[in-house]
């Protein structure tokens, strides 16, 4: 049994104790519920405490892929390019659909209210800092405070800028540097890898919990949260067939015909990666070069995961929308900034662990609490699997455009 089926498992039975131990026994279900409430608290603490050195490493060695990339020809450049723009585009289309569709389909009150007291107080929300606030505070006087402190935009900001000055040193100097960084996110993926072991403990716990304070109202909620983050992730997936239209200049239905056994391939696997192989001999199909796929594609497979930053800020967003909390213009901007900045320094991560560290910086960021996302994560894998079959669409879709540019140049 994988570790994401034992998390969903524990999801699913620490609901159902809480609400039954509820209805047959108040009294003994708040007793226990007062003991599982820190068990699941602690856990979720052992992941906050990667999240920042993490998010600092990952940014870094990111950078230096990216300027790697660069130097690395023509063709890379401008498949870099795309992955930058399909990126942002990608976060634009986040923070202008996850809006739209709470709008239309909004939280159930009774569940949204059940599961938030289940989960704790909401935070604070107080008025909008001034522009002029908010701009001084991106340039950090302390990034050691701003990390200490959860400021996580000036640290990114430090972050970028230290992360381009490695860039510009001599080779040797440079290597040093991006190997120690390198080396530094392998060894807290590890740390995560081994409190995600304990996730059956920390997720049971916290669901018992939100099931004895909160009644079957937990599952409605959850279920809503998987239908309208699964939906942002299938709308930006389908921009891959505008991409190899327009842009590879490739009739619709042979596209179509041509990646629906990667399709089904990453439906089953869940892995960009394994998809690797097929997308290669489609590309050839769809009539790109070997010698453009075998460039362009692993670069996709290792750069680009168009849907993560929608999904990513959709998660965020969903937890603020469920918390009350309310984004200013600039709160906007620096959401879909921070979701940018994460998603493509966590691209080469395992799912959950990308999970986290790509999404609690967002929530920090827009003053959205955390702590859903220990319940969130249990139920990742239906959206995931909207994830993957997004992201291997457009990689053969990018691909295709590459080369039409080539072609045209």
């Amino acid at each position: 049994m994988s570790n994401a089926t034992r998390i969903l498992l524990a999801l699913v039975v620490g609901l159902i104790l809480g609400i039954v131990s509820a209805d047959f026994s108040p009294v003994t279900a708040n007793t226990l519920a007062a003991i599982a409430d820190p068990i699941g608290t602690l856990w979720l603490h052992g992941l906050r405490m990667t999240i920042v050195p993490l998010v600092v490493a990952l940014l870094i060695t990111g950078i230096a892929q990216t300027a790697e990339a660069a130097r690395a020809g023509r063709m890379a450049a401008r498949t870099l390019v795309g992955i930058v723009g399909l990126m942002s585009f990608s976060a634009i289309m986040g923070a202008i659909l996850t809006p739209t569709f709470l709008a239309l389909f909004p939280m159930p009150a009774e569940s949204a209210a059940a599961l938030k007291a289940a989960l704790g107080t909401a935070p604070a929300v107080g008025a909008v800092p001034p522009f002029g606030d908010i701009v001084r505070a991106l340039v950090p006087t302390n990034p050691i405070a701003a990390a200490s402190k959860d400021d996580i935009l000036p640290l990114m900001i430090f972050t970028l800028v230290l992360a381009f000055a490695i860039t510009r040193l001599e080779l040797e100097p440079r290597r040093l540097l991006t190997i120690f960084f390198a080396a530094l996110a392998d060894a807290l993926v590890i740390v995560i890898g081994w409190v995600l072991k304990l996730a059956p403990i920390g997720v049971f716990a916290l669901a018992y919990v939100a099931g004895a304070r909160s009644g079957a109202a937990a599952f409605g909620a959850l279920l809503h949260y998987v239908l309208v983050v699964s939906s942002v992730g299938i709308v930006v997936g389908l921009f891959a067939y505008p991409v190899a239209v327009f842009s590879g200049r490739l009739p619709l239905g042979r596209f179509a015909r041509s990646i629906a056994p990667v399709q089904a391939l990453a439906i089953s696997t869940q892995s960009s990666l394994a998809c690797l192989p097929l997308m290669l001999q489609k590309s050839e199909e769809l009539g790109v070069p070997e010698s453009t796929a075998g460039l362009v594609l692993p670069m996709a497979v290792a750069l680009l995961r168009v849907t993560g930053p929608a999904v990513n800020l959709a998660v965020a967003l969903y937890v603020a929308n469920w918390f009350g909390v309310t984004l200013g213009p600039v709160q906007w901007v620096i959401a879909i900034m921070v979701t940018v900045l994460t998603s493509m320094g966590a691209v080469s991560l395992p799912g959950q662990v990308s999970f986290f560290t790509s999404i609690a910086p967002i929530c920090i960021a827009i003053g959205a609490p955390i702590e859903p996302l220990a319940l969130l994560v249990a139920v990742e894998t239906l959206p995931d699997i909207f994830r993957t079959l997004g992201n291997v669409q457009m990689d053969v879709a990018l691909t295709t455009a590459v080369e039409a540019k080539s072609r045209a140049d």
